[in-house]
């Protein structure tokens, strides 16, 4: 009965998700349905739900998924205290007197905040709140604009201290340390990819990318000691967290508790540490934190009752029969990625896809670390693609009404062609 307990599940959990039931609740729901209807039929045991107790209490005293609320926080703190919107002002000043050099500096910008933050929705909004004004009025075409602040903000998803690569690690059993080192070069492509666009745009189409105007610079001994109090703050920050996780110094759990540290003292240091900033940065850590916890037993729950129903041989039979090998492996399991992102969430993606995937690619060798590398530049672009991309919910609460959410969706078009051709340079790598 695998073969017809396995498709009905995975198929039934993905229905009710679309019909907009919380995630978790739809997985742990699935779930309890279907070990009903499989013992009736003498199919599933129920004396395996018998460890899900035991697994529930493992995930909330699971060490790596500590790093979690660390790094939500660290980044919340950074954005509520506004460290995150006087780094991209300065940044904009910098960058801003050459053609294309707004879209430049928010560019590296997002990169920075990817770093010091893993947070999209803080990055997305607070580029779109500070860079969008200044590059419409200075003439930028509304395209490039948004579609460059969307996709510069999705970095998070890929340069560590990234949320998603903790969780991959955990759900593929890695090393998130190993996750980070090998999602840096993957990170920097993108980055470089994003600015070569926005070169090619500024030199073949110079009236939408145009340099900054005299009444939006600054002098130099200001901008000089604007760089110095906003920049360099945040990437010793930066430097300090990545540079002991990838030494081997500290875990990134003990990072990302030295990063909310560290972020407490700059925000304190900047003078903008205050009860409110620490109560919304404390709310927000609190709200995702308890979500990611919900999802990761919703889907204990479903994996546990789809492997007792046999569904587990169903899936690894399925793609370890595929052909090509290795290579097909990848292109189907991301092409099921890629048309999830237009509907659900990254999160409800790795806990539903990643643990039924990982033992069939463990049984054909491939290398975890990388395929968890491919699953996060994959789902980074969940963020972009309409009509459910999170960056794009972002960017519209904070644009100007008299821009369309149509523009939108055109603008970030290039971009998510960027990023599937990066993603197919990491899936030929990966397969060889």
């Amino acid at each position: 009965m695998e073969a017809v307990w396995g498709p009905t599940m995975f198929g039934g959990a993905l229905l009710l998700i679309f019909t907009g039931y919380p995630v978790a609740f739809a997985l742990a729901g699935t779930a309890l349905l279907f070990a009903l209807l499989g013992s009736l039929t003498g199919d599933f045991d129920w004396i395996l739900l018998r460890a899900m107790p035991e697994r529930t209490f493992g995930t909330m005293s699971n060490y790596t998924l500590l790093a979690v609320p660390y790094f939500i926080f660290m980044g919340a703190v950074l954005e509520k205290s506004r460290l995150a919107e006087n780094l991209l002002e300065t940044i904009g000043l910098l960058f801003g007197r050459f053609r294309g050099g707004l879209a430049f500096g928010v560019i590296f910008v997002g990169a920075l905040l990817a770093a010091a933050t893993g947070v999209v929705g803080a990055s997305v909004t607070a580029m779109g709140l500070i860079a969008l004004p200044v590059m419409l009025r200075n003439g930028y075409r509304e395209g490039l604009s948004l579609g460059v602040i969307a996709a510069s903000g999705t970095l998070g998803q890929i340069i560590p201290p990234s949320i998603v690569l903790i969780v991959l690690g955990d759900q593929l059993g890695v090393s998130v340390g190993g996750l980070f080192r090998a999602a840096v070069v993957p990170g920097l492509i993108l980055t470089g990819a994003y600015t070569l666009y926005v070169a090619g745009v500024a030199l073949f189409r110079p009236q939408s990318a145009p340099a900054l105007a005299d009444r939006d610079a600054a002098d130099g001994s200001s901008l000089a000691w604007r760089v110095v109090t906003s920049l360099v703050p945040p990437l010793v920050l930066i430097v300090v967290v990545l540079g002991s996780i990838f030494l081997g110094v500290a875990t990134p759990t003990e990072a990302g508790a030295l990063g909310a540290v560290g972020a407490l003292v700059l925000a304190r240091l900047n003078g903008t540490l205050d009860r409110t900033a620490l109560d919304a940065a404390m709310g927000s850590t609190a709200r995702l934190t308890v979500m990611v916890i919900f999802l990761l037993i919703g889907s204990t729950a479903f994996t546990l009752v789809f492997r007792g129903l046999g569904g587990d041989v169903w899936i690894r039979d399925a793609l370890t029969s595929l052909p090509g090998g290795v290579l097909g492996f990848l292109i189907v399991v991301n092409l099921v990625v890629f048309v999830l992102g237009f509907f659900i969430d990254f999160f409800e993606i790795a806990f539903i896809i990643v643990p039924l995937v990982g033992p069939a690619a463990a049984a054909l060798g491939l290398d975890l670390t990388w395929l968890g590398i491919v699953l996060a530049v994959n789902l980074q672009t969940s963020f972009l693609t309409p009509p459910f991309g999170f960056s794009l919910f972002y960017l519209r609460g904070v644009t100007p009404e008299g821009i369309r959410t149509t523009t939108i969706y055109r603008g970030v078009v290039p971009f998510i062609a960027i990023q599937m051709a990066v993603l197919a340079g990491l899936v030929w790598w990966t397969a060889r």
